[in-house]
């Protein structure tokens, strides 16, 4: 899926519990993260639920993520994150606009304070990976 599906597809809802459900839906969907995976060197500090990314360094200078949580709306979340910066490269990664596209799909405004702090931690954890943060640690 691509950020305008993602992005068409919200709009499509009327209001925030419709979002809500798709959000999950979404969660429902990522592939299972592997237990191995499951442990301190993949954590997101600074997320309230738990939650691991694990990066993918390819040969081509595209980063992808795999990730998980142990909620439900946590796992749709990664699964807009993953949506938005998986295979891009470093620089790509680097010149989103998250933001932006979380207004547009009209999340922020509907994400209690520690969902979105714990957000941003996960787009930070990205983008230290991208930046060449535990490079020695990939897939």
């Amino acid at each position: 899926m691509k950020i305008e599906e993602l992005s068409e597809n919200f709009e499509l809802l009327d209001d925030w519990e419709d979002k809500y459900r798709y959000l999950i839906d979404l969660g429902e969907k990522l592939p299972p993260l592997s237990d191995e995976y499951k442990n301190d060197n993949w954590i997101v500090s600074g997320c309230q639920s738990q939650v691991w990314l694990v990066p993918n360094f390819g040969t081509d200078g595209k980063i992808t993520f795999l990730g998980d949580s142990d909620a439900a709306i946590v796992r749709g979340l990664i699964a807009v994150v993953l949506t938005i910066f998986n295979d891009k490269t470093k620089d790509e990664i680097e010149a989103i606009d998250v933001a932006s596209i979380f207004s547009r799909l009209g999340l922020e405004e509907h994400l209690s304070p520690s969902r979105r702090n714990g957000l941003n931690a996960m787009i930070e954890k990205i983008r230290l990976y991208a930046a060449g943060g535990k490079k020695d640690k990939h897939m």
